[in-house]
């Protein structure tokens, strides 16, 4: 008998250390020796620009490129390449993430809160992003629709797309179609890494960016977060290896469950999937599935390694399992139950939530029309999925009558001696007409 490619534990059978350890995700192993790699490739771009991108293509991706930049004649040819069923799906799925994110749509408000005394937020689109889309062992044209389209909802003044090239130097067809589906026509061959230095530095070819969006592995997240705690560019959030966890009750169908499981394990070799469920049936019906499904998947050897670091986990009821998924804070969380809407308020973090047994995570990932560019490794306690108001700024704008300042002055006189700043109580005295002592 073959030896199962995923391991089951049982959650009450742990000690706290074991619950911890259980829970880890793979990247944080191999943290230290990222962050010292993606420190060396943001400096030499820095120092070296444009040289340093080519070099370090050519090393990683083995392919020297002439132009970093693709030109007119690219995106030409990738119109005649693209499967006129793929272009239709793709403008189907744009269709759908676009009603989706402009009816989340941030307005503009204004509010007296004292006689003569107006607030008011406006808001302003970013003038500069940069998008990234992962394309290392599969291209994904959905992650620039994802990115694309809110940043066109958002008005930003120029965007910039990156995505890693090819081995004959070119970038993939259906990302460049996808790229001008959103109205993105700046697209540079650059992955990893180095994509985000370019972005967050700039180049004599690359314009600098004001923020940088988009998934990838661990090194572009490891970059992505260098550059931001370095002032070189904000960032969306910590979007790296891509996760699943599953909450399912004995009623949820095995292959169903072994599906979504998979469908994540394939991202990459560093991904995680976790099934949490009270019911040992249906966790051995699980663990059948999965090995079952795993041989017929073209990318197997993929998917079985990311298996290595995934879990099924027996929990003593639902609650627990909820306890459980809050701790580790999903990016993506599916609740394979009978009734999963009236579990959903004890879904504290997440990124993105599907419900059901008919609401595969795949959906969210290609069609539904909400965003698959989500907080992963735990940052769904503190982040959101990109939105429309990922790519804008909101900015506070405050109007004061001669009988605002005479309505509110004496408070801001008072919080301001309170204090000690001096200065600040004598700004508002003088228009006052008193003295700030």
């Amino acid at each position: 008998m073959s030896t199962p490619s995923t391991r089951r534990y049982d959650w009450n059978s742990l000690d706290e250390a074991a619950r911890t350890a259980l829970l880890a995700r793979p990247v944080q192993i191999v943290a230290q020796r990222t962050r010292d790699s993606v420190a060396a490739l943001l400096a030499d771009v820095q120092a070296r620009g444009d040289d340093a991108l080519r070099e370090i293509t050519a090393r990683f991706d083995g392919v020297d490129l002439a132009a970093l930049e693709v030109d007119a004649q690219e995106f030409a040819a990738a119109r005649e390449q693209v499967p006129a069923d793929l272009v239709a799906a793709m403008e189907e799925a744009a269709a759908r993430i676009e009603a989706f994110h402009r009816a989340g749509m941030a307005t503009p408000y204004a509010v007296e809160t004292a006689p003569g005394v107006v607030c008011e937020r406006v808001i302003r689109p970013i003038p500069r992003v940069g998008l990234y889309v992962p394309a290392g062992s599969a291209p994904l044209p959905s992650t620039a629709l994802m990115l694309g389209i809110p940043s066109r909802l958002a008005g930003c003044r120029e965007v910039v797309l990156c995505t890693p090239p090819r081995k004959d130097g070119t970038a993939d067809p259906a990302v460049l179609v996808a790229a001008m589906l959103t109205g993105v026509t700046r697209v540079f061959k650059l992955g990893g890494a180095q994509a985000i230095a370019a972005m967050a530095y700039g180049t004599g070819s690359v314009p600098k960016c004001d923020k940088l969006f988009g998934p990838g592995n661990s090194y572009v997240t490891e970059a992505k977060q260098q550059v931001a705690q370095g002032g070189g560019a904000a960032i969306d959030m910590p979007a790296g290896p891509s996760e699943v966890l599953v909450i399912a009750d004995a009623g949820a169908d095995a292959a169903f469950v072994a599906a979504d499981l998979l469908s994540q394990a394939e991202h990459g070799p560093d991904s995680q999937v976790l099934l949490l469920s009270d019911d040992d049936a249906l966790i051995d019906r699980v663990q059948i599935e999965i090995d079952a499904q795993l041989s017929r998947l073209s990318r197997e050897d993929i998917a079985r390694t990311a298996l290595s670091a995934s879990r099924l986990v027996r929990v003593p009821d639902l609650r627990e399992a909820f306890a459980i998924s809050n701790r580790y804070a999903p990016e993506h969380l599916i609740l394979a139950l009978r009734d999963p809407r009236a579990w959903l308020d004890r879904v504290e973090v997440a990124g993105s939530v599907f419900l059901g047994d008919y609401t595969p995570e795949a959906l969210g990932d290609y069609c539904s029309g909400t965003n698959h560019v989500l907080p992963t490794g735990g940052a769904a306690r503190a982040y959101s999925g990109v939105s429309v108001s990922s790519f804008q700024n909101f900015v506070s704008v405050q109007a004061v009558s001669r009988a605002g300042i005479d309505a509110i002055g004496g408070c801001a006189l008072t919080l301001a001696r309170a204090e000690g700043l001096d200065a600040h109580a004598n700004a508002v005295a003088l228009r006052l007409g008193r003295e700030a002592a």
